[in-house]
This record gives structure tokens, sequence and C-alpha cells, in this order.
């Protein structure tokens, strides 16, 4: 087992998978002779060469559409959009064609291909950057949407994703590709739409995905060793497939619920693990479902508004404390 980056774990997936199959290529503004904006696909197209690592124009929705037609002939392209901001040209071609071929063809046409792109605040790129718009892609039936937070997950959802005969939208945060962890050996793939508890907690649940599945582990540590507040963590990992059983399950345990995500509350997927949590542990809820999101405006330029926009670690512990302080139960071992 080595410890990695994020950055890394991808780039090492995205080579093994192509070494592995010949019918895997990659496409995308600048993945070749830049070696990508983020650096992911460095090396690749001195290994691989232009036939299966393809720089595309400034056309979003036309090299997306390219993967369409490429993947239901048989090829599994992964395609690199710079940032799931930019993937709003292409909303047409992933949720009109890509999401829906299968179904309209009743069954007779895949669209195995993998859309990669990175979102999130925190990096000073202003309003049209620095969105986190998986909703629209989770909303809709025909994806598969993944969001892996640690560079373990990361692996194992690409090759799960590469591999998987659907579409599937693979969201990568920015905060995230300098990250480090584990990354177990061999290439054994994640299973797509099954959650984790990354930690075993009885006080509370804390529901979240991606970067902000990070802050809620910090926040855990925090509240036991100073605290004694004991915090279940749940990391989605998969927003389509949305594993409601296990988060269902972790609730009922222990009775309370914050949910956290790095994007606008009002419509969001919190509201969506919420309501499943109403349907599914309604009978074992102690307080309300609170939920932690950023601020409902567009997201500022200046650092130190576009920090107070975005959900922090304080912002997760204040939730905590209204929700056991609701119920009587923020004293030590009260659970």
């Amino acid at each position: 087992m080595a410890v990695m980056s994020y950055r890394q774990a991808l780039h090492d997936t995205l080579r093994a998978e192509m070494l592995r199959d010949p019918d895997v290529f990659l496409m995308g503004e600048e993945i070749g002779r830049f070696e990508g904006s983020y650096k992911i696909t460095a090396g690749l197209l001195d290994e691989f060469g232009p036939k299966r690592v393809r720089d595309t124009p400034i056309a979003e929705e036309g090299f997306t559409g390219a993967a369409v037609g490429a993947a239901m002939l048989g090829l599994r392209p992964v395609v690199e959009i710079m940032t799931i901001n930019f993937s709003l040209l292409a909303l047409d071609q992933i949720t009109n064609h890509a999401a829906k071929i299968y179904g309209m063809f009743g069954g007779q046409r895949s669209v195995p291909m993998v859309i990669r792109t990175p979102g999130g605040g925190g990096q000073q790129l202003a309003a049209t950057h620095s969105q986190n718009v998986e909703l629209f892609y989770a909303f809709t039936p025909g994806l598969k949407v993944v969001a892996p937070s640690s560079p373990a997950d990361a692996k194992a959802l690409l090759l799960a994703s590469i591999r998987d005969d659907d579409p599937v939208l693979f969201l990568e945060n920015l905060a995230l590709y300098n990250t480090k962890g584990e990354v177990p050996d061999g290439d054994e793939p994640a299973e797509i739409g099954r959650a984790a508890v990354t930690r075993e907690g009885t006080d509370i649940t804390l529901v979240a995905y991606s970067r902000m599945a990070n802050v809620a582990l910090q926040v855990a540590e925090k509240l036991a060793s100073e605290e004694g507040i004991s915090a279940e963590v749940v990391d989605l990992r998969s927003l389509r497939p949305l594993d409601r059983p296990t988060i269902i399950e972790s609730v009922k345990k222990t009775s309370c619920a914050v949910v956290l995500e790095d994007d606008w509350l009002t419509y969001g997927i919190g509201a969506e693990v919420a309501a499943s949590i109403s349907d599914g542990a309604f009978d074992w809820l102690d307080a309300p479902v609170r939920r932690v999101a950023m601020a409902e405006v567009p997201l500022p330029y200046a650092k130190s508004l576009e920090l107070a926009a975005l959900p922090s670690a304080a912002d997760v512990v204040t939730a905590v404390h209204q929700t056991l302080d609701a119920v009587g139960r923020r004293s030590v071992g009260a659970h």
C-alpha cells in the first residue's frame, strides 16, 4: 500500500486502465501537450500517443458529443472537462444523449464513458468558475455520479467508472488534488452506489461527500477529543445511485443527523439526503435533520468573502451542538 496524492492516484489509475484496455482513450482541452490544467494526464501523451490522448478544441458540447458516439460504437472514452462549470455547455449531450440512449434504444446500445471534472470554491476563481452543480447530473436517471473524497476512493471509483457500461460523471474537488492518503495495491474497483462509514459513532451521524466528507472526519475527531461526542461519518461516495440504506441504518443507531455539502442549501443533495432520512428513519429521530451548506450567493472572488461563504468545520460544530442541545444530549457519554 503506497501513500500518494489524490492527483497521483487519478493519474496512475488512468495509465493502468489504458495499459489494460486498448479501447480506453482520453480526450479534453489541453490534456495532451500541456498535460492537463491540473496535471492529471502528465506524460500520457508521450506514452500512448495522440490517438489515445486527444487534445480537443474549446468546444465542450462538440467533444462530449463525439465521446458519446465513440462509446456507442464500443470504445471507452474518458473525457476531461476542465471544470464542472464548463460542463453546462455540454448539458444537452450529457443529459439528453449519454444518459438516455440506453433507455431510448431499448438496451440495444450502451454508452460506457466517463466524464471527469473538478469543481468547488476556495481557489479564488470567482462565481462562474467555483460552482458545484452536480445536482444537475445526480437528478438525471441514466447517469451515474460519483464523488470520491480520498486518494484510495479516487482510484477505486475511477476503476469502477471506466469499467462500467453506463455513463459516469466523476466529480473531483480542486481542494482535494494535493491531499494524500494510503492507496491499496492491485486494481479492485469500488461498488458504485455504496456509501462508506468512515468513522463509527453513537451520538450523531454526519453525512457528506467529496471535500466535506473530509471536513466531517476532522470535526468528528475534534468533537471526540475535546467534548466526548461520538460522531459517525457516512461518506456518500456516490450521488446516483444514492446508498439510502447505509444512511438510514446509521441514523437509526445515532438518532440525530447533520448533512454537509459544498453547495447551495436550497434544492441540494443535502435536501435529498434529509428527505431520505425522514422517509426511512423518522421514528428513530430525536431532532430535526440539520444541513450545512454554502451561502446562497454567487461565490465572491475576494478571499475573505469566499471563505465566509463556504461551509467550514466551525459551521459543522455549531450544527452538531444545536442538534444535540435540542434533545439534551450534548454531555459526555450522553447516548
